[in-house]
């Protein structure tokens, strides 16, 4: 057991109240990596429990989706509450048990992927959805979620990073924050550095001096589809390069590639500490909890957008002991990309990088799927320098609206009037985030 820091009571009671309300709650929840969003998440679904509704909780990956799964059963055990588990690789008879007794209640909290959006999956009452990792769902399928339920449900958004676009949300849209901004205590902020690749002679000394003191390490390579052959050879390279150069460590090796099986085995080498020096790309950047490794070392740096570098960084860090993320690149760098290795280096703060991501990037387009660069077509506006007139602008509209709910007003015609235009697409994106 081990007490709640001030942070998590005081989102706590935000979510508590947001729940209350009798209106939908959008919340998102930002708090940096290990600052105990997932326990905050737990104890919001337990509200929904309370008020006898269903929760589900949403993850990006498999091994994210276990890792909840486990976690969620232990902090529950010995209560009389059904978790299960919902992957794509859950099939056949187990999948029909689930999928039934979910209709039924018996089912109080589910725990899944992507899986859980799909039309197969209904429940009885689904009070709660909570998305966790939001910059890896698209928001065409966050608004499937909505029509699991006659009455939309609760939906609580968790990230380390918030994207341009929720940024830009937060501040034009109908989405409330709550920060978790205090580390539970112990933990050390992460040192991060920015090495050039000529000098891995001190590097490599580096990791072998960490391995040797009982730290475990990760190098990630970059993987896109564009250049995914390429890619790949590098991993492949990187892998047996290191092997080499450090032929007294076991070391493992995860790509997007491998079968689930394959990837699960190598994982669990790491994890269970016989693996000392994991080589992989940014599949690991969501979620894997590895309290003994300490060094994060990213190859080809300037590859990597800021949301990602933060939460590959994230990785590390999750112990009492300190940790140090390196970020390698070749010397040669556009002046962009230095800006955003310094920032990096500058800060562990995620909402100060995404703000920072919002300047270099641009927000998404709010009125449509894009996640980012300049689509929004504002003609004066900046969303990065104004965000104060902003949120001015913002209560002008909230005010408006609590006076005028039904748009009815003649003096408000042109703005009902614009909205409409605007709305005449089917989905509105703009109010799901």
């Amino acid at each position: 057991p081990f007490q709640l820091t001030n942070a998590q009571k005081r989102v706590l009671k935000e979510i508590r109240k947001d729940m209350g309300n009798g209106r939908q709650m959008n919340r998102l929840l930002q708090g940096d990596v290990g600052s105990g969003k997932t326990l905050v998440a737990l104890m919001s679904m337990l509200i929904a429990l309370d008020n006898n509704y269903q929760a589900c909780m949403i993850a990006p990956t498999e091994i994210l989706a276990n890792q909840h799964y486990e976690t969620v059963k232990s902090l529950l055990k010995g209560m009389n509450i059904r978790v299960e588990l919902l992957t794509g690789s859950i099939r056949g008879k187990k999948r029909k048990a689930i999928l039934s007794a979910l209709l039924t209640k018996e089912i109080h909290i589910l725990i899944g992927t992507h899986a859980v959006i799909e039309d197969t999956v209904n429940f009885s009452s689904l009070g709660l959805a909570v998305i966790d990792e939001q910059h890896r769902f698209g928001v065409a399928q966050r608004a499937r979620l909505w029509k699991k339920n006659i009455q939309p449900p609760h939906v609580l958004v968790m990230t380390a990073t918030p994207i341009p676009r929720t940024l830009a949300m937060t501040v034009y849209g109908d989405l409330d924050v709550s920060i978790i901004d205090e580390l539970p205590p112990g933990r050390k902020p992460i040192s991060t550095v920015h090495q050039f690749d000529n000098r891995r002679e001190s590097l490599y000394r580096f990791i072998r001096q960490q391995v040797n003191e009982g730290h475990q390490v990760y190098i990630v390579f970059p993987l896109i589809k564009e250049s995914e052959k390429i890619d790949l050879k590098n991993l492949e390279e990187g892998f047996v390069h290191v092997c080499e150069e450090f032929p007294e460590f076991n070391v493992c090796k995860v790509h997007g590639k491998m079968n689930s099986t394959e990837k699960d085995e190598q994982m669990q080498a790491f994890v269970s500490g016989e693996a000392q020096i994991m080589v992989a790309t940014t599949v690991i950047e969501v979620g894997v909890n590895v309290p003994n490794a300490s060094v994060m070392v990213i190859e080809n740096a300037e590859r990597f957008g800021l949301s990602q570098l933060h939460q590959l960084r994230g990785r590390v860090g999750r112990g009492a002991e300190q940790s140090y993320c390196i970020l390698v690149t070749n010397y040669k760098l556009a002046e962009e990309t230095r800006k955003r290795l310094e920032i990096m280096v500058r800060t562990n703060d995620g909402f100060e990088i995404a703000e920072a991501d919002l300047k270099l990037r641009g927000p998404g387009d709010l009125e449509g799927t894009q996640q980012s660069g300049i689509a929004f077509d504002l003609k004066i506006a900046d969303l990065a320098r104004d965000s104060q007139l902003l949120q001015k602008v913002r209560d002008i509209a909230q005010t408006i609206i609590d006076a005028d709910p039904a748009g009815s007003n003649p003096e408000n015609e042109i703005v009902w009037e614009r909205l409409k235009t605007l709305r005449k697409m089917d989905v509105n994106w703009a109010a799901i985030s």
